[in-house]
């Protein structure tokens, strides 16, 4: 690896960032809370910089793939407990690279403030749970945290299919089979087709990316496993949306009857910059009860919002809420709680009642 790269690569992780994106023609970016700051204490860089540094990283394999595709996801360590994800790709200005810091130590649901919920999720031994949210929005740290707490709970065989791997698990009670796209297996398709003969108990899909995809992850829930996977989508109405919108026009309505039956709950999460430094978690949460099955069998997707609105006693709880309650504990501030919202008028209306 290149000294340079090297050099930014541990600075940011000595800074507690999220992520350092080497650009020709700008100083090494850093992202930290969100926010994206220039590294003025390092050089600009120049293309041939970039190149040099970027094109260090990759072998035989990757290299011959960059070429074809002019961008690549991968994952590598700097040392053992410093593991990133990058993706590097072909710009106006020549090579670039964007890179995301994992941390070894996988936090637990406690630590990383998520709702005590999402404990009895995960003690299901079937069905569908989804993490959504924009991107770097936290989904896949929250996964590696619902996973990690089946791996010391419960004896059982867990396969995830990433591209690139992330999280590294130390099995515990589970044996763990973590499979990387395309090292491990050419494409998703042929991996999630592959687990099921595998004799999993849990089955972990980095992101749900097309309707074979889903459709195998319905039919593996629905056929005794439990599978876990992330979508970018904005709440959970938006989520099942999506999932049906895909899947081709002969699979809608069992899809939608998969679903129904299959969902246990749906994470939808926000990270929202804290009043004292760092992020915290927002979430809408979705449990499938009864009435939410229902409304998914009968497309009356536009009712779920009021549903979760209605059934906080359960465990359910809007965005909205989620928000106004950090707001009320002084976690975060209420401009930063209407920037985060998708509906800045329910959270004004919920913070008068």
């Amino acid at each position: 690896m290149h000294q340079k790269l090297k050099e930014y690569l541990y600075f940011i992780s000595k800074q507690g960032a999220s992520d350092l994106h080497i650009l020709p023609g700008s100083f090494p970016l850093m992202r930290k809370d969100g926010e994206i700051f220039p590294l003025t204490q390092f050089d600009v860089l120049v293309p041939e910089d970039t190149e040099t540094m970027l094109f260090s990283l990759l072998d035989e394999v990757l290299f011959s793939q960059l070429n074809k595709f002019k961008d690549i996801d991968f994952s590598f360590s700097l040392e053992e407990n410093i593991r990133f994800r990058a993706n590097i790709y072909l710009q106006f200005q020549g090579w670039a690279g964007a890179f995301r810091y994992i941390s070894n130590e996988i936090k637990s649901i406690e630590e990383l403030n998520l709702p005590p919920i999402l404990n009895e999720f995960v003690e299901k031994r079937q069905g569908f749970i989804l993490v959504t949210g924009p991107a770097g929005m936290g989904k896949s740290t929250t996964l590696a945290a619902l996973i990690d707490t089946i791996n010391h709970q419960r004896q059982s065989h867990i396969i995830t299919i990433e591209e690139p791997i992330e999280y590294v698990f130390n099995p515990d009670k589970a044996v763990i089979s973590q499979r990387e796209i395309p090292i491990h297996s050419p494409n998703w398709h042929r991996a999630l087709r592959a687990a099921l003969r595998q004799d999993p108990d849990v089955i972990m899909i980095g992101e749900l990316r097309d309707p074979e995809s889903i459709s195998i992850a319905l039919t593996a829930a629905e056929t005794g496993h439990l599978v876990l996977g992330t979508l970018h989508t904005n709440s959970a109405s938006q989520t099942i949306d999506r999932i049906v919108d895909v899947l081709p026009e002969n699979q809608k309505t069992q899809g939608r009857l998969q679903l129904a039956s299959t969902l246990i709950g749906i994470i939808s999460q926000r990270l929202v910059p804290r009043i004292r430094g760092g992020r915290i978690p927002a979430c809408e949460i979705l449990i499938a009860n009864n009435a939410i099955r229902n409304l998914i069998r009968e497309n009356k997707i536009y009712q779920i919002d009021s549903v979760i609105d209605t059934s906080l006693s359960e465990g359910m709880i809007s965005l909205e809420r989620s928000l106004v309650n950090l707001v009320r504990l002084d976690e975060i501030s209420l401009e930063k709680a209407i920037e985060f919202s998708l509906n800045p008028t329910k959270l004004k209306y919920l913070l008068e009642e």
